[in-house]
């Protein structure tokens, strides 16, 4: 125990308003720096009518942004090597399902480049994320169209 060494019986106790100050400054900067974390590339998506899906461990995001680059998982690629890229991850699991995010501002040419690439590099399955009519759009909840191509 922490009692003096007077001997007469009393406690010392510790300030813990120093331990609560820098726990809310942590607090503050792990709210802060979340949700630039979270962020991928920055699309505005369509809205529809749909019900969220259940998300998956391993997902492969391809997502065009307005200007029409094409990113996979985040890295920026060109699309020939989008397609071997995604020809190598899915080789092992041929029935893995790739996402597709593009904004809905993006010229449908280059989408429709981006899917026949996405065909090309074997994928079977691709779904369209996109957001709920009510959602807030920095709170997405990706919502799929599933395509059999």
């Amino acid at each position: 125990m922490a009692f003096d060494e007077l001997g007469d019986g009393s406690m010392s106790q510790i300030n813990v308003t120093p331990l609560v100050d820098v726990m809310l400054v942590l607090l503050v900067i792990f709210m802060v720096t979340t949700p630039i974390l979270q962020q991928g590339v920055g699309v505005e998506l369509p809205r529809v009518e749909a019900d969220p899906m259940a998300g998956q461990e391993d997902q492969l995001v391809v997502a065009v942004s307005r200007e029409g680059e094409v990113y996979l998982n985040a890295a920026e690629l060109e699309i020939e090597t989008l397609q071997t890229t995604l020809a190598a991850a899915v080789r092992n699991r041929p029935d893995q399902t790739v996402y597709l995010r593009a904004d809905k501002n993006v010229m449908y040419g280059r989408v429709v480049e981006v899917m026949a690439a996405v065909r090309r590099a074997g994928v079977v399955r691709l779904g369209m994320v996109t957001e709920a009519l009510g959602a807030d759009p920095v709170q997405t909840q990706p919502t799929q169209e599933m395509m059999e191509q």
